[in-house]
């Protein structure tokens, strides 16, 4: 038990080192309450009636104690950095490429190929299942039990068994593991004459390398006269790619984010130090209820300059920064240190979770702070982002949804595959015939869906309501008409949402033969919003008044 003691108190003190927590106050209380971290972990390792592991113990503290500041404040152990620095920095070292389960457990099998990586080289394709990896039968194997032995340290080779898709024959292959970086644009080109379009997804480590050389690409393609920057959906990431990302749009030398916590000492100031290579390009950028944290940087501080129009919906709002500090033992924890203010000097956080105890409480409107951008415009802190012309997103049946994530479109096109084995698929234009649509419906003939509409639930209650008022009798003709309209079955949502369930399914075909960037130039036919930033961008006078003098909506 002695260990056990040492191990607690030098983490402990770890964390009072690493924090500076002695050099920012002296703190009576602090003290006190460390002893008594300390002997509550010493007693229970000592008296506990089962024995229990000063890991567990360690990690249970930790995040009870962060567990009424905000989700962004977090403990970190050991084992828990390497799947943090791959999602910070987009790389690891393995063979590229995501996996799952089958929706049988039947295995597990690839889900995608990363393009140019070591498993697209050595030719695994989307539904390839897993045999054995270095001799050993993973047959049993969960899907994360596999990913860790896929992983590994770039130049090592692993050998695999898979059992293919198109022949159902087991192939033995050799893989060398390598650093695997996750582009953070998947896609970049024209979608009208002298109007590209770039899809931005992350913020991980190297994006603005990324997103300069597709901007090169179209450059050399042609005249760029218009940009769409797509950042719907875009979580966020590093700072100082965002900052570089705006350098290539702004002046050299603009401030475009500054960053102050509860210190001085934490007051930062971001500015461009290079020459913007689109300076004078009008841009569109798309945004959503997902774009976050610093693709809202890159978007707020655009808007502010009054550099680009924002179409879409409003963003999630996260304005604050978190910061890394080492706790010891390769212990790390994730502190939120501060707020970013964009140009306009507002914040565009959304939660006040200071009141809040780490729930969400929205920042009340009496609250609300107008601010002005460049040429004078309102826009407002507090809520996210608003855009300068909202657009309705564009929503998919419950259905549809549930059908891909209980894994049938996959299973069918397992099938649809290895019965086309010479599809020919482009991009923006394929699509599944009539009668490919027809084999699906009687593929689902035996398959559950526990799908239920909401039109379906509200009936119900109303039923039941009436009953328990004793007005059934009164509605009941007219609550069986309803019913007997309501048609829920599932043949019946296989036809009412047909072009849902058919945009997925070309979707995933269009995947597995030309990857994730095919898939989103594919959707880009379909997408209304994207076409109406063409429109927007093919109209300079409407495009330059909503700069010069339209503000946004308050709420």
């Amino acid at each position: 038990m002695k260990r056990v003691r040492r191990y607690a108190l030098a983490l402990l003190i770890a964390v009072v080192v690493a924090t500076g927590v002695w050099a920012v106050r002296d703190d009576f209380g602090l003290g006190r309450n460390m002893e008594i971290m300390v002997n509550l972990m010493r007693e229970l390792s000592l008296q506990y009636v089962d024995e229990v592991k000063a890991d567990k113990l360690m990690m249970d503290g930790a995040v009870g104690m962060v567990r009424s500041l905000d989700p962004y404040t977090t403990y970190m152990s050991e084992q828990e950095m390497d799947e943090f620095e791959m999602k910070a920095t987009g790389k690891y070292g393995g063979i590229g490429a995501t996996i799952r389960m089958k929706r049988d457990s039947s295995g597990v099998v690839i889900a995608q190929p990363y393009k140019g990586t070591p498993s697209d080289l050595a030719g695994l394709k989307i539904g390839d299942k897993f045999v054995r990896i270095d001799g050993e039968d993973v047959t049993k194997c969960t899907s994360e039990q596999i990913s860790s032995r896929l992983k590994g340290t770039p130049g090592t080779k692993v050998k695999l068994a898979v059992k293919r898709l198109m022949t159902g024959e087991v192939e033995e292959m050799e893989i060398e593991r390598a650093r695997i970086a996750i582009p953070g644009v998947p896609y970049a080109g024209f979608v009208a004459d002298g109007i590209g379009y770039i899809r931005h997804d992350d913020f991980t480590d190297g994006c603005y390398d990324d997103m300069r050389a597709e901007v090169e690409r179209l450059r050399a393609a042609g005249e760029i006269k218009g940009l769409i920057l797509d950042y719907r959906d875009n979580g966020g990431g590093s700072v100082a790619e965002a900052v570089k990302i705006l350098s290539m749009f702004v002046p050299k030398g603009s401030q475009v984010v500054n960053m102050k916590g509860r210190s001085d000492k934490s007051l930062r100031n971001y500015t461009t130090d290079a020459n913007p290579v689109l300076g004078d390009v009008p841009v569109v950028a798309l945004i959503n209820g997902n774009t976050a944290s610093a693709s809202e940087i890159v978007c707020g501080a655009l808007q502010d300059m009054d550099r680009a129009v924002l179409m879409g919906q409003r963003s999630y709002g996260k304005g604050l920064v978190q910061t890394l500090v080492p706790l010891g033992y390769n212990a790390y924890a994730k502190i939120t240190t501060a707020k970013y203010y964009i140009p306009s000097g507002r914040c565009v956080q959304r939660i006040n979770y200071s009141h809040s105890g780490g729930k969400d409480e929205n920042v009340p409107d009496s609250l609300i702070t107008e601010f002005r951008t460049s040429t004078g415009r309102k826009v407002y802190d507090g809520k996210g982002l608003m855009p300068d012309i909202k657009i309705e997103p564009d929503y998919i049946s419950t259905f549809a949804v549930m059908l891909y994530n209980l894994g049938y479109i996959e299973d069918f096109l397992d099938d649809y595959m290895r019965r086309n084995p010479s599809l020919k698929v482009v991009n923006g234009e394929f699509s599944i015939t009539d009668s490919d649509y027809e084999d699906f419906i009687r593929f689902m003939e035996d398959k559950d869906v526990p799908y239920e509409s909401q039109t379906r639930m509200a009936l119900e209650l109303l039923q039941k309501t009436a009953k328990e008022e004793r007005y059934d009798d009164d509605f009941a003709d007219d609550l069986k008409q309803i019913e007997s309209k309501l048609k829920d079955q599932k043949l019946d949502n296989l036809r009412n949402y047909r072009a849902e369930v058919m945009d997925l399914i070309n979707g995933d075909v269009v995947l597995r033969h030309n990857y994730y960037e095919g898939v989103v130039e594919h959707n880009l036919r379909s997408d209304s919003t994207v076409m109406k930033a063409v429109e927007l961008l093919g109209d300079s006078e409407r495009y330059s008044k909503i700069l010069r003098e339209q503000d946004t909506e308050k709420n």
